[in-house]
């Protein structure tokens, strides 16, 4: 009977032992159904699953400017590790800058998924993958990579290491993701459609060499140019230098390499006479035969306003614009009237913040409580910070016909363009706006950015640099804002130098006339050809152009 008794027990300890080895069993099986890798894995994965690819991204002509290629990341399972120690000394090894303690911190966690480094090269995988160490994986990731490097960095943007937009159009696109996804439910399609931007990177090019150029020549601390579709509001090329390589985007992090074409605001100078011109012409309280009296400075509250190059005698509107009087215009300005001024300044949108696809967008600074001596100091650009963009946009307005077309970093067909635009002058205005712009080249202020074959119209700027709270003589701003071919306006260009020096060459001067206004010339003399606007050679143009032909050399 105990025998019996003895061997019932051991059937049902038998009985309970498997059950319990089945429940553990069953319970295992149930949490790597759920949580296959960890929970932390889990999200990591998804995560990793939902991500969607980031398109290319590429310039006019589809030139690659951005683009992912696939790169091995090292992770470790903490729980597989046999030997911390050996591992940290074999991994070290294989990649020298890991440090230890952040490695032995990682290796110590009871985690199931732990980065150790993301995006290796090609030998490094190769050498750790061979050391075989338990627990350690690899996982390949997009890494996003710019073939072009520097060369429209601040259009472009960069992303961090997780592929995420941080600036410029890389940060665009991540607003824009239920578009792109949609681009992938295309049959045939394995990637998102690239976003194709307005930027050719050949007329790109020609600008940032001509702006680095002039930066040397004239010891500028920095610089920036522009180059603007009046039709279409496309942005052409748009160059901030310094600049960054958005491959190592660390530079990007210094004050002195940020965006000056949009995200930054300025005192413009005389350039932004454009607009009190353009704005005293199209209410009509003057016209070209009008005449004023720039013979004494004008009273501005404990201030006086003067002449940089004083005529002291009557001026037509027209010798306003080509002396650049700073007396004929605030007394056009205040014809107009200080809530009419600002009224057009609204209707240009420079009294707001200019916004497209990057969100390096800077407020313009003006004073909030505007009086008389506000309009007159405006009206020749001081007192008055806007975007250098903003300057073209509305020097677009004034020789396209006068309608104001919103600008854009990505491609637009001219009939979008349209719907984008608005009238803010008339076309009696803007053939008027197109004669003082092209006048001013022919004998003004410009003289330097005339080109042969090219009707080039502009305007310079030459404005004093706020200095521990005071206008400083000796620091300046310099730019110019122009338009080809003047005959049937196309494009818009600016350029500013910030701090430009004197030279020999400028006989102790350095105003815009002397470096802004021939660096000018020169990039309109390299992208005319590339933009396929052909010159028109007068028979005067033609006996220059054959005076500085050397006998011999016409048919090497």
């Amino acid at each position: 009977m105990s025998v019996m008794l003895k061997g019932q027990k051991r059937i049902r300890l038998i009985i309970c032992g498997f059950a319990l080895c089945f429940a553990i069993i069953t319970l295992r099986l149930g949490q790597l159904s759920l949580w296959p890798a960890g929970v932390e894995e889990q999200q990591g994965e998804l995560a990793e699953a939902e991500k969607l690819p980031r398109p290319d991204i590429v310039d006019r002509n589809g030139v690659v400017l951005a683009t992912d290629i696939s790169i091995p990341s090292v992770y470790a399972d903490p729980r597989k590790i046999l030997d911390v120690d050996e591992t940290i000394e074999l991994l070290t090894g294989a990649m020298p800058d890991l440090k230890t303690s952040d490695l032995r911190q990682k290796l110590s966690q009871k985690r199931a998924f732990v980065w150790i480094k993301r995006q290796i090269n090609p030998r490094q995988k190769e050498i750790v993958h061979n050391l075989g160490i338990p627990g350690i994986g690899f996982r390949n990731e997009s890494r996003r990579v710019y073939p072009m490097g520097r060369l429209a960095a601040h259009v472009i943007g960069f992303v961090d290491v997780d592929s995420h937009g941080l600036a410029g159009i890389e940060r665009y696109l991540d607003g824009r993701g239920e578009l792109y996804k949609a681009s992938l439910a295309q049959p045939g399609l394995e990637s998102a459609m690239p976003a194709a931007l307005s930027i050719d990177v050949r007329v790109q090019h020609a600008v940032a060499d001509e702006v680095t150029h002039a930066m040397g020549q004239f010891r500028a601390e920095a610089g920036a140019g522009l180059v603007l579709d009046v039709n279409t509001g496309e942005v052409i090329a748009a160059v901030s230098l310094p600049d960054f390589n958005p491959n190592d985007p660390k530079e990007a992090q210094d004050k002195s390499r940020a965006n000056r074409f949009s995200g930054g605001v300025f005192e413009l100078g005389s350039s932004v006479k454009t607009v009190t011109f353009a704005m005293a012409l199209d209410t009509g309280v003057t016209d070209l035969t009008k005449s004023y009296d720039c013979r004494t400075p004008l009273q501005a509250g404990r201030s006086q306003i003067d002449d940089y190059h004083a005529t002291r005698r009557i001026l037509t509107v027209p010798e306003i614009f080509t002396h650049s009087s700073n007396i004929g215009t605030a007394k056009m300005a205040l014809d107009v009237g200080i809530e009419g001024h600002q009224a057009f300044l609204k209707k240009l949108g420079l009294l707001e913040r200019l916004r497209t696809e990057l969100p390096e967008a800077a407020e313009p600074l003006f004073p909030r409580r505007w009086s008389r001596v506000n309009t007159m100091t405006a009206s020749f650009g001081h007192g008055l910070s806007i975007q250098p963009l903003q300057l073209a946009s509305a020097v677009a307005a004034f020789v396209n016909g006068g309608r104001l077309v919103d600008p854009t970093f990505l491609k637009r067909e001219a009939d979008g363009a349209g719907i984008v635009s608005r009238r803010v002058i008339s076309e009696a205005t803007s053939r008027q706006m197109r004669y003082l712009l092209e006048l001013n080249v022919k004998e003004g202020t410009a003289t330097k950015a005339s080109v042969l074959g090219y009707r080039i119209g502009g305007k310079t700027g030459s404005a004093e640099k706020v200095i521990d709270g005071r206008y400083s003589g000796d620091h300046r701003l310099t730019t110019f804002v122009g338009a080809f071919p003047m005959d049937e306006p196309q494009y818009v260009v600016v350029v500013m130098l910030d701090e430009p020096q004197p030279t020999p060459e400028t006989y102790g001067f350095a105003t815009a006339g002397w470096n802004a206004v021939p660096t000018a010339g020169k990039i309109v003399q390299r992208i005319a050809p590339l933009l396929g606007v052909r010159p028109k050679l007068s028979p005067g143009d033609a006996v220059k152009l054959a005076g500085k032909t050397e006998p011999g050399t016409a048919g090497d």
